[in-house]
């Protein structure tokens, strides 16, 4: 994979929390959302996703509850949309950074992944991660200078 892509899937990773989770055994690929409780949890079986089974999602705070699950925290919708679609075969490590690099594209950022262009390529997938600066989830953002410092640390190179 471009060195710029590993790293800015890194980056988002470490980003989300999920990287660096206390509870993960699988480098972030097997965490789930912290609900209300603020208990770390895992899963094991990658199979499909955790909440395709029909396990009830979690409430995060008041009013919010959510599926997200993986490195990327990626929804359950967001899995039953793109498992089919990218032809994935379970909900491992390689199909959710398959689905992470789909949505990358689908909001126009890859070529500014690829070129290095690190400050353009955050703001246009903002939307799609809570942690991310300007993502606007009413959730603690990192700064655009913790993210930046995230995809250089993970290796990525920042261009012109």
């Amino acid at each position: 994979m471009n060195p710029n892509r590993r790293a800015f899937l890194l980056m988002i990773q470490r980003a989300e929390g999920t990287s660096t989770s206390p509870a993960t055994r699988a480098v972030g690929y097997d965490v789930i959302v912290t609900g209300i409780d603020g208990r770390p949890e895992v899963f094991d079986d990658f199979s499909r996703h955790p909440f395709a089974g029909g396990r009830p999602a979690k409430q995060v705070r008041p009013g919010l509850w959510s599926t997200a699950s993986g490195a990327y925290q990626q929804k359950l919708a967001n899995w039953l949309h793109y498992a089919p679609l990218l032809a994935l075969p379970d909900f491992g490590p390689a199909s959710q950074d398959a689905i992470a690099l789909r949505q990358i594209a689908e909001f126009g950022a890859l070529a500014f992944v690829d070129a290095g262009r690190i400050e353009t390529a955050i703001g246009k997938v903002a939307p799609l991660w809570a942690s991310l600066p300007g993502a606007g989830y009413r959730q603690p953002e990192h700064s655009l200078a913790q993210v930046c410092a995230f995809y250089e640390q993970a290796g990525g190179v920042v261009g012109a």
